[in-house]
C-alpha cells in the first residue's frame, strides 16, 4: 500500500470543545463487541434511538452496514478483520470529534485490535461494551444462520467456531445479554453515560 506524503495536520476552527457546548452534551463512542448473535446491533440501535428520543447527538455504525460501502473490499481473513477494525476507529473518531454520540456493533474479535482503536480517543471516550452471551445461547439464536454454515463448514474463518473471540479484559460495560431484557441494558448503559457526564 502507497501512503500519501507532503500532508500537514489543518486544525478546525470549530473543536470539538465547542461542539459540546452548544449541543449541551459529551461525545464519545461506544464500543459494542460479542459473539455473532450476542444482541450487539439490537442493544446499539436501542440506545441510539433513546438518545435520539432525549435530543442527543447520535449514530449508529452497524458492522454489516459498513461492510457493504466503506469496506466492502475486505474479507474475513485474520489481516482483514484487523483492518475493518482500523477504518471503523478512525471513522468513530470523526463523529466523536463532531460532538456525536457513536454506537459501534462489531464483534472485533482480537483485543489488540480493540486496544489500537482505544488509543484513537481521549480518556474516557473510548467506551467497552462488553455483551456477553454463552456460545450456545448465541448458536441458538442464529438469527442469520451463519453458524450452522459454520458447523457444515460453509463459512470459514467464523468467530467462536474456527476463529477465536478474545473477551475483553476490562470493559467499561458488561451487558450479559442472556440474562437482560433489551431495555434494561439500554438503561444500565444510559446511566453510565450520565455517571459520566456525557449527556
Amino acid at each position: 500500500m502507497v501512503k500519501a506524503t507532503n500532508i500537514t495536520w489543518h486544525n478546525a476552527a470549530v473543536t470539538k470543545s465547542d461542539r459540546h457546548l452548544q449541543n449541551g452534551h459529551g461525545s464519545c463512542v461506544l464500543w459494542f463487541t460479542g459473539l455473532s448473535g450476542s444482541g450487539k446491533s439490537t442493544i446499539a440501535n436501542a440506545v441510539s434511538a433513546e438518545l435520539y428520543r432525549m435530543g442527543i447527538n447520535e449514530y449508529v455504525l452497524d458492522g454489516d452496514n459498513i461492510r457493504h460501502g466503506l469496506n466492502r473490499d475486505l474479507g474475513f481473513s485474520e489481516a482483514d478483520r484487523t483492518e475493518n477494525i482500523r477504518r471503523i476507529g478512525e471513522v468513530a473518531k470523526l463523529f466523536v470529534d463532531s460532538g456525536t454520540i457513536v454506537t459501534t456493533a462489531f464483534i472485533s474479535p482480537f483485543r489488540s485490535d480493540r486496544d489500537q482503536v482505544r488509543a484513537l480517543f481521549e480518556k474516557g471516550e473510548f467506551i467497552e461494551v462488553f455483551v456477553d452471551c454463552p456460545l450456545e445461547e448465541c448458536e441458538r439464536r442464529d438469527p442469520k444462520q451463519l453458524y450452522q454454515k459454520a458447523r457444515r463448514g460453509e463459512i470459514r474463518d467464523f468467530t467462536g467456531i474456527d476463529s477465536p473471540y478474545e473477551a475483553p479484559d476490562q470493559p467499561e460495560i458488561i451487558i450479559r445479554s442472556d440474562l437482560l431484557t433489551v431495555e434494561k441494558a439500554v438503561k444500565e448503559i444510559l446511566g453510565y453515560l450520565r455517571d459520566k457526564n456525557v449527556i
